[in-house]
């Protein structure tokens, strides 16, 4: 799928929320790497304070990310918010190697959540995915991710 056909209908609203994907470039598991990953979960905090958004659950797989975010009341929109995780990501992880390459693939896919979805529900399956690709046996041995329902 494109990325022109991924924006296609994207309308982010305010106090909005979107289950989240996008992957790193070429699906390369630069998160097998202990160092950044760690680097990459600190940007979410970075990427909360920075556009007043919440990321409600989320986890960091070696080659993926999967989040469900809420936007606040303050126009931030999902893209902004999107591309400011993925930017400062990449610009940190990229310090941290001595490289300048595109880390990210550019495009990302979003869902716009429905007010009857169950956000605890969305939460769990997002946080199995390390379960799902056998990374571990039990969520509370894997270190990236986080979620407010949990």
């Amino acid at each position: 799928m494109s990325w022109s056909d991924l924006r296609k209908g994207r309308y982010s609203h305010e106090q909005g929320e979107y289950f989240v994907t996008f992957n790193t470039q070429n699906r390369e598991p630069y998160f097998h790497d202990f160092n950044l990953a760690c680097l990459f979960s600190q940007q979410i905090i970075v990427n909360e304070t920075k556009h007043n958004c919440v990321w409600l659950a989320w986890v960091l797989m070696p080659d993926h990310f999967h989040g469900l975010l809420r936007l606040n009341a303050d126009g931030s929109t999902l893209p902004n918010v999107v591309k400011g995780l993925k930017g400062s990501a990449s610009f940190i992880i990229n310090k941290e190697r001595n490289q300048q390459k595109q880390f990210w693939q550019s495009s990302f896919y979003d869902r716009a959540l429905r007010v009857d979805e169950n956000r605890k529900n969305l939460a769990r399956y997002i946080l199995a995915n390390p379960l799902r690709k056998r990374l571990v046996n039990n969520i509370a041995n894997y270190s990236f991710w986080n979620s407010v329902y949990l």
